[in-house]
């Protein structure tokens, strides 16, 4: 028997996707498990793959369209099935010709059902046939599910049957005399396409701005920093780190790895970002307070530490997590964090690879940013902005000599975390930086 295929929750936060591209086209035979689209959601690109085998009959939804969860997406069945009363084709019936005004109102009836004969629309104990798409529809628009009559299978209300006027029946007119109404043909019902973003107000003679529709990404993003900002009391603290010990490290260890390669092969290169993701592991260790992050019953620290790093994609930024961050290696670090922000970029990280971080740590050094505050992402109760390396004067043995500093801001989530403890926190950092063969010997 064919059956809707209906959008399923990829990902814990999903409400809603994008239909990004369709693996198989009408016709295709699909098997269990055979991957049918990509689906972008709010954390990825997921891979949305069929729980049934049979022949894919009708797509409902094109590449490109937003689609609600449980929303019907395909029709899936045996190869010329008919499958028009999934769809819900038709008109509705027209009144009975002995109709008067003060007869009692009646539901109306979908096509090829009358009201002396209304479908099953209720299973056993009372509850109503319909998909949580049809339910949630009903909810927004007020609509009863108990006195709509469904069109689906064995009285399935289907999303075409609230296209009714189910939120108050009128009672049934004297039928008119005219001839009798041609029935409608089957449709297909309505792609859930995102509609075209208003362009903003513009005065006249001024160009109108490029609208450009928010990606399941950008909405994301949106609501959570929003969420943090309103929700999560910040406090930042920052410090200006001496640098050139760490810059002459880097430099040495980068060696050590290069002369270590065999040769023709490319060698590893570490960078000043991997140093400062160890070294913040092993102060988090150090001081545990910080890698902690706020509930209403207590304060949870963790006894793990799991550090999202931020990776900037052009949809906006995720924080791919690297787990263990004290437990590994900086060369180790550093090839974990080129295959995550690799496949951040390439939409592959699954959900649970960008979730219950226990501490972030966002870098524009690389753009050239000497000093910024972040927003903390939460849960989390605490992000560390790193900027550039920077080329400067500094005093050393009482002369003004060349130097290089680097600059830190804590966030902190105040019912977390205090200024002392951050403060505290910022000094361990200080002391593995400036000292940095420290960050290879561990807490």
């Amino acid at each position: 028997m064919a059956k809707l295929l209906e959008m399923p929750k990829l990902s814990p936060t999903m409400e809603e996707g994008q239909l990004a591209v369709w693996h198989r086209k009408e016709g295709d035979t699909v098997a269990v498990d055979d991957l049918l689209a990509d689906v972008e959601t709010d954390k990825a690109t997921m891979e949305f793959r069929s729980f049934d085998r049979g022949t894919l009959l009708k797509i409902l939804v094109p590449a490109g369209s937003m689609v609600k969860l449980g929303q019907p997406v395909a029709v899936i069945g045996k190869p010329g099935e008919d499958f028009s009363s999934l769809l819900g084709g038709g008109a509705p019936a027209p009144p009975p010709a002995n109709a008067t005004a003060t007869a009692a109102p009646q539901p109306q009836a979908s096509a090829g059902q009358t009201a002396s004969t209304p479908p099953a629309s209720l299973a056993p104990g009372g509850r109503v046939k319909a998909s949580p798409y049809v339910r949630k529809l009903a909810r927004e628009h007020d609509l009863n599910l108990h006195t709509i009559q469904g069109s689906g299978p064995g009285g399935r209300i289907i999303a075409r049957d609230l296209s009714l006027d189910a939120r108050a029946p009128a009672p049934a007119a004297p039928a008119p005399v005219a001839p009798a109404p041609t029935p409608a043909p089957a449709a297909v019902p309505t792609p859930a396409i995102a509609p075209a973003t208003p362009r903003a107000a513009t005065p006249a003679g001024l160009a109108a701005p490029e609208a450009r529709p928010l990606s399941m990404m950008r909405k994301t993003i949106a609501r959570r920093l929003t969420e943090s900002k309103q929700s999560v009391p910040h406090f930042y603290l920052t410090i200006d780190v001496d640098a050139g010990a760490l810059v002459s490290f880097r430099e040495q260890i980068n060696g050590e790895i290069a002369a270590a390669t065999r040769k023709g092969e490319e060698p590893e290169k570490i960078s000043i970002n991997d140093l400062i993701v160890k070294a913040s592991a092993v102060a988090l260790r150090r001081v545990p307070e910080c890698n902690a992050q706020f509930s209403s019953e207590a304060i949870l620290v963790h006894q793990r530490v799991d550090i999202s790093v931020a990776v900037a994609v052009p949809e906006g930024l995720v924080t791919p997590v690297l787990r263990d961050a004290d437990r590994k290696g900086v060369l180790e670090i550093g090839r974990s964090i080129r295959d995550l922000a690799s496949r951040a970029r390439a939409k592959k990280l699954s959900p649970d690879e960008m979730s219950n971080g226990t501490f972030s740590i966002s870098n524009l050094g690389m753009f050239g940013i000497d000093e910024f505050a972040a927003v903390i992402n939460p849960p989390e109760g605490a992000i560390l902005a790193v900027g550039r390396v920077r080329d400067e004067p500094v005093v050393k043995d009482g002369a003004v000599v060349p130097g290089k500093k680097l600059a830190f801001t804590l966030s902190c989530d105040h019912r977390v975390i205090d200024g002392a403890v951050g403060a505290r926190f910022l000094a361990e950092l200080r002391s593995l930086l400036e000292r940095p063969v420290q960050i290879l010997l561990g807490p």
